[in-house]
């Protein structure tokens, strides 16, 4: 206060009795809002201050934290489409077999007959589902697990594997892209419809509901295979070799990878022939899990052997898939 008044009148000097520089404070209170007062006062304290400059580093800071919170749902999608490209062929075999029971060498020859034409018909679905459903999967599996972290106090196992069950439910929801697939697959609807929007037209009339033709299989599959994956992706990859070199890097994460989708595969590849027997069809009565499970039990004699016809095929694609997927996914997520 004294300072201002020093500045003020250009009168008042550091020697100047201070209790008349106390009278002149008492009396600018009682005479003025405290408002204005305070105002005028740290006007010399504004007029000190540098401006503040922003540098280019602080525009950026955001973008930058824009592509680091959606790397893992960009690398997700990138692996997706890079596993799709390669392996259908594989994957179009596996359908066929488990939709008709029949074995490797009549599948292939199917596709033979059906020409080269053909071979890839019914790609545009499965790359939209598995580069969306993929890009899900990893993504939210992170920001859940960070989310969950903070608001619940429960073990890092069941944290995780909520936010597995959680993200595989979410990846439910293009149910339709898988079921379009299954109906641009099988040669018996090759005569009603030759591309995917035909396909999802023709299923137009009967309703949303059958679109979504086959949810059960798919939300158990999604919910439990995540839950295995994630959380023993880890576990198996500290059992391999230490990697030193960029290279070896990528052989232990195909290999983490595959492993993993392998076994994924046979465990759940009777949930997918339940499945693939559900969306095959076109309008009618929804039936079941375990009533579509029990005919096709029936229909394969009850053996074993008959119900996984195709799962050593399977074992090989999900090897490759997963091995793929794994490791593309980990390697853009170190150069992103």
């Amino acid at each position: 206060m004294a300072d201002f008044f020093y500045k003020a009148s250009g009168t008042l000097t550091p020697e100047l009795d201070m209790k008349i520089v106390l009278k002149l404070e008492t009396w600018l209170k009682k005479s003025f809002p405290k408002k204005i007062l305070s105002n005028t006062m740290d006007s010399e304290a504004h007029e000190k201050r540098p401006p503040i400059l922003t540098s280019s580093k602080q525009d950026i800071a955001p973008h930058i934290a824009n592509v680091s919170e959606m790397k893992h749902y960009l690398c997700g999608c990138c692996a997706a489409f890079n596993n799709i490209a390669i392996t259908f062929p594989i994957q179009k075999v596996l359908f066929r077999q488990q939709l008709y029971g029949i074995k490797t060498r009549d599948a292939v020859l199917q596709l033979r007959r059906d020409g080269f034409r053909n071979l890839y018909r019914g790609i545009l679905p499965p790359l939209m589902q598995k580069t969306t459903t993929l890009a899900l999967m990893f993504g939210l599996y992170e920001d859940l697990s960070c989310l969950l972290r903070k608001h619940i106090s429960t073990p890092e196992f069941a944290t995780c594997s909520l936010a597995a069950v959680l993200a595989g439910t979410t990846e439910a929801i293009f149910t339709p892209l898988e079921r379009v697939q299954t109906l641009l697959q099988d040669h018996k609807h090759h005569d009603k419809f030759t591309n995917t929007y035909q396909a999802f037209k023709a299923l137009k009339c009967h309703g949303i509901r059958e679109y979504y033709r086959g949810l059960v299989p798919v939300l158990f599959r999604n919910g439990f295979s995540n839950v295995l994956f994630f959380g023993l992706r880890g576990p198996i990859k500290e059992y391999l070799p230490t990697a030193t070199t960029h290279s070896a890097h990528l052989v232990n994460d195909f290999i983490c990878g595959g492993l993993l989708g392998a076994m994924l595969g046979i465990l759940f590849f009777p949930v997918n022939v339940v499945k693939t027997r559900m969306q095959s069809q076109i309008g009618g009565e929804f039936q079941s899990f375990p009533k579509v499970f029990q005919k096709i039990w029936l229909e394969r004699d009850r053996k074993l052997t008959n119900l996984f016809r195709g799962a050593h095929l399977n074992y090989h694609r999900s090897l490759i898939s997963w091995g793929i997927i794994n490791a593309t996914y980990e390697f853009l997520l170190k150069i992103i």
